[in-house]
């Protein structure tokens, strides 16, 4: 994958990870939402975050010291 393919998903996982945010704190004011539910959008946030931070990390040039 070259890191112009890189930096694309990256942006799309953002812009995931950002909707799901706001989802859940949507559903998070309602009392009656299902927190089965809730729990499950946190946990695919979660794995949105280390996606985004080991693509970031492929950008990041080998530096052979």
């Amino acid at each position: 994958m070259d890191p112009g393919e890189i930096v694309n998903l990256i942006a799309e996982l953002k812009e995931e990870h950002r909707d799901l945010d706001e989802a859940i704190m949507r559903l998070s004011e309602d009392p009656a939402v299902d927190q089965l539910r809730v729990r499950r959008m946190k946990k695919r946030k979660l794995k949105l975050k280390d996606w985004m931070a080991y693509l970031e990390s492929r950008l990041i040039p080998d530096l052979d010291a």
